[in-house]
């Protein structure tokens, strides 16, 4: 339930807090005081679109805040808690606010957030009801929901059996449809793939082998210019010895250099370093000239090789045309294709499965939808009497409510057992309209258009009424549900919102005082005008203020003994009708 709603510069009020209380709160006041700003302070709560213009004159902003008491475990606490938010034991807090320019921002447990959450949480929290409020039966799919909910959970939950028969048997058949489809093109893929992959498999490319392969081709390209280049090295590091005038060698150069210094070393410690870094020097030399040696006994001159290393290469480079860019993307490739081989292979069992499983799906949604029909339509005959015992009490007295379930008729639709066709969608197969008689005798119509706004209103609370007991928002509002209702009848609208109160929170707007009477929480905005600026406030009343507020909605003088009399025997009335249901509630 809310506790509390904080107004500020929202259309005329200027500051405004509203305290309220489980059960039945009214709210009133005099035309043009304001009342209907509650209303659209808790529309922006729930997430509704800003208008700029709801922006008091000469301030930057407007701004609404709602205090929500929650259960552990409701899903609006739940939902906020996924968003980040905190709450306090239970205790959310939601804000919107609206800028001059038109801009909105909302923040929900302390948390900034975006307006779609609080229009998320609204559908936990509060069900808006009023003349220009008629979504709820004006949507094809309303009374159908109105009418699931009215048949608890047993029907719900076949509601919901229903539905997810159908997504899968959808889904099935999408699949199978599809794979029956591609038969065609499926074979087509088979052999591509095959030829590809065999022709992949025939070469049996191995990772890194480009890179060797490009290295063994430059090596046999330039075999004699590599092997006259390292004789030659090898020729000035090492003398040939077998050669008519030997050149001397850096071998020889650097043993003829400590030769020099032989004799020398032992009388200078420096000395003896550089002839110790002399001796490396021949070591290294000496083991640089092994390795050319070496290098020259590895380099061969071998075409026949240089032939196979480049057709090899010549190879993979057609691979890498088709397939990837590297053999490593090749290989990739070829572990992809091979999977999806096997799926193509497959197919046809997976085809077979599939018709195997439609038909299993197919009749248990049958079954099933024809069961929620049923269930349905047993439904149908309860909630019409309801709705029509209520609307008695709502001024419609003449009026007669019918919940009608037709099946939907489809050619091409789903055959069921009895040869007919139907249209099926995950809801079932039923269409509903609750139908409205304004008159006995005169034909039943859909209550979108049999009913005036006023009437609408009341359907709505009605409806509320009846399905007080189902699970719902915690907080219901009604603006000017009383709209075209007088006396005897206006009481008994005040009774039935009194009676639904007694499930959950109740807001009520209204400017008729026998509506009010009944309130365990009267809430009245009151205008000031100081000749320049008129601004509006809200106060909670009891006692003898409440006596004058009832008093002056009556059209009386506020402050007269006469309307003051009114006013006590109107909530002595209410407070007998309130005891009066619930001994017949108890007895019954």
């Amino acid at each position: 339930m809310f506790s509390q709603i904080r107004l500020r510069g929202i259309g005329i009020i200027q500051e405004a807090r509203l305290d309220l209380s489980p059960g039945l709160n009214v709210v009133t006041g005099e035309t043009g005081a304001g009342k209907t700003m509650v209303v659209t302070g808790l529309g922006l709560l729930l997430g509704q679109r800003a208008d700029a213009g709801i922006v008091r004159g000469g301030l930057a902003s407007a701004f609404v805040e709602g205090v929500v008491e929650l259960p552990d475990g409701h899903p609006a606490l739940t939902r906020a808690a996924e968003a980040g938010a905190d709450h306090d034991a239970g205790e959310l807090v939601i804000a919107r606010t609206i800028a001059a320019t038109g801009r909105s921002r909302a923040h929900v447990g302390g948390r900034t957030a975006p307006v779609g959450l609080l229009a998320e949480l609204g559908e936990h929290l509060v069900a808006l009801h009023g003349q220009a409020d008629q979504w709820r039966l004006t949507r094809a799919d309303a009374h159908r929901e109105i009418l699931d909910a009215f048949g608890g959970a047993p029907l719900v939950a076949l509601s919901e059996r229903v539905a997810a028969l159908h997504d899968r048997w959808r889904a099935a058949t999408t699949e199978r449809d599809r794979l029956v489809a591609l038969a065609r093109e499926r074979a087509r893929d088979i052999d591509a793939l095959t030829a590809a992959l065999e022709e992949v498999a025939a070469l049996d490319p191995q990772p890194g082998e480009e890179s060797a392969l490009r290295a063994e081709d430059e090596r046999l390209t330039h075999a004699e210019t590599l092997r006259a280049a390292a004789a030659e090295a090898l020729g000035h590091l090492s003398s040939d010895e077998y050669a008519a005038e030997p050149a001397p060698s850096v071998i020889d150069l650097v043993a003829r250099a400590r030769a020099a210094l032989g004799p020398a070393v032992r009388h200078d410690e420096l000395l003896r370093s550089l002839d110790e870094r002399l001796a490396q020097l021949a070591a290294l030399t000496t083991d640089l000239a092994g390795d050319l040696r070496g290098y020259l006994s590895d380099v061969e001159l071998d075409p026949h090789r240089l032939v196979a290393v480049q057709q090899r290469r010549a190879a993979l480079s057609t691979l890498t045309r088709k397939y990837g860019d590297t053999v490593e993307q090749v290989l990739d490739w070829t572990r992809a294709a091979a999977a999806r081989l096997d799926d193509l292979a497959t197919a046809d069992d997976r085809v077979a499965h599939l018709t195997e499983q439609t038909r299993t799906l197919r009749s248990e949604l049958v079954d099933a939808t024809l069961r929620l029909s049923g269930k349905r339509r047993q439904a149908a005959a309860g909630l019409g009497v309801r709705l029509g015992d209520e609307l008695h009490h709502l001024a419609m007295r003449r009026a007669e409510v019918v919940v009608a379930v037709t099946t939907r008729a489809d050619p091409d639709g789903l055959e069921l057992p009895s040869g007919e066709r139907v249209r099926l969608s995950r809801h079932g197969i039923d269409a509903v309209d609750i139908l409205l008689a304004a008159n006995p005798g005169a034909p039943a119509r859909s209550i979108t258009k049999a009913a005036s706004g006023g009437e609408l209103a009341r359907v709505m609370l009605a409806i509320e009424v009846v399905g007080a007991g189902a699970t719902g928002p915690p907080t219901f509002v009604f603006d000017e549900v009383d709209a075209g209702v007088g006396g005897r009848a206006a009481l008994d609208v005040g009774a039935r919102l009194a009676r639904l109160a007694e499930q959950a929170q109740v807001i009520v707007v209204t400017h008729l005082a026998q509506v009010a009477a009944f309130a365990d929480r009267h809430l009245v905005v009151r205008k000031d005008d100081d000749g320049a600026i008129t601004t509006s406030s809200i106060v909670s009343v009891a006692g003898d203020e409440r006596l004058a507020e009832l008093s002056r909605m009556m059209g009386g003088d506020s402050e007269s003994d006469a309307g003051l009399a009114h006013a006590r025997d109107l909530l002595a009335q209410t407070a007998a009708m309130r005891s009066g249901s619930a001994k017949v509630r108890r007895v019954g």
